[in-house]
């Protein structure tokens, strides 16, 4: 699923799942999921609002492992997109859109 990295300022980033993305990849009423970062795993917990309309996720090691890789300054706070693959029962893998986003080569037109 697509996920984007959404600032709150003052250095707080979290990610914003999407409405439809919660309906299709988390079972209604999970409390926590472990996001897996390289090598780092972290649970985070979702909050009832992620039901209800805000579907997003914050947590401290979140926003210092997105600030790690992707800085935002003041006058930048663009949303990245970001890949978020699930791994098993609530886990997911957070990758950079450009390490899944690779673009197959086309096939050869062959004549009949």
């Amino acid at each position: 699923m697509v996920v984007k990295t959404q600032s709150k300022g003052r250095g707080i980033i979290g990610l914003h799942v999407g409405v439809s993305n919660v309906r299709r990849y988390f079972p209604k009423g999970t409390q926590a999921i472990e996001l897996q970062l390289g090598h780092l795993r972290i649970q985070c917990g979702l909050k009832a609002d992620f039901w209800h309309g805000q579907p997003d996720i914050y947590d401290p090691r979140l926003c210092a492992w997105l600030d790690s890789r992707h800085p935002y300054s003041e006058t930048d706070r663009a949303s990245i997109s970001m890949a978020m693959i699930p791994a098993d029962d609530n886990s997911f893998q957070l990758q950079p859109m450009s390490a899944t986003n690779r673009v197959r080569p086309k096939l050869p037109v062959t004549a009949n």
